[in-house]
């Protein structure tokens, strides 16, 4: 037969409350992703920031790092790719014209 488990400690570790910029930080990520790339983009990667740290400074108080880095990532890749798709779209358009001009 095994002895029966000790209660918890007083001192074991439970995750405080979920830091609200970190919520909104990945909400903002995915809306960049469907129904507003450029201001979802930029406002993930501002609170995102900002959550980050807000959570270094409560020491464990709150938790959330992982929605507010998820976030980030999430907003930068996508002023990311609408930046390169921008680009592709201007060399395409100059670069096609200046082909047509040679070729003529």
């Amino acid at each position: 037969m095994h002895a029966p488990l000790p209660p918890p400690s007083a001192t074991a570790a439970t995750p405080g409350p979920t830091n609200v910029l970190a919520v909104l930080s990945l909400v903002a990520g995915i809306l960049g992703w469907s129904l507003l790339p450029v201001i979802g983009g930029i406002v993930a990667i501002i609170t995102g920031h900002v959550a980050r740290g807000q959570l270094a400074r409560a020491a464990g108080r709150e938790s959330g790092d992982g929605l507010a880095l998820a976030g980030l990532i999430l907003g930068y890749l996508s002023l990311a790719l609408l930046a390169a798709a921008i680009a592709f779209f201007v060399l395409l358009l100059f670069g096609g014209a200046g082909l047509l001009y040679w070729t003529s």
